[in-house]
């Protein structure tokens, strides 16, 4: 059974920091690229941040390059988005993405909630 969980959020205030993870299993972690995805209230859900199966290959939407760091870890099959320099726009609830990079495999998390606010 895969399960794709998220952990990490939380109210912060504007200029803070947050460290999301998530935590996969029941698939072959190495073989699936992984992304962050957010999604504000009455917003589309967005892409903020994708990182390649190997970690060689990093993307960031231009709304938080500079800030947001995604890494991953393959040994615990876990994928990180540090975020500094929060913005209240930045509020969402960020979700995780697992694409198989071979087929059409794509699963995705339930959510954490980020509130950036003072």
């Amino acid at each position: 059974q895969v399960q794709i969980v998220e952990s990490g959020g939380g109210l912060v205030q504007p200029g803070g920091s947050l460290r999301l993870s998530c935590a996969a299993s029941g698939i072959t972690f190495n073989l699936y690229v992984m992304s962050w995805y957010r999604q504000a209230t009455g917003k589309e859900r967005e892409v903020v941040a994708t990182i390649a199966s190997d970690g060689g290959t990093i993307n960031y939407s231009d709304s938080v390059k500079g800030r947001f760091t995604i890494s991953r870890d393959n040994a615990k099959n876990t994928v990180y988005l540090q975020m500094n320099s929060l913005k209240p726009e930045d509020t969402a609830v960020y979700y995780c993405n697992a694409r198989f990079q071979f087929g059409i495999l794509n699963y995705w998390g339930k959510g954490t909630l980020v509130t950036v606010s003072s």
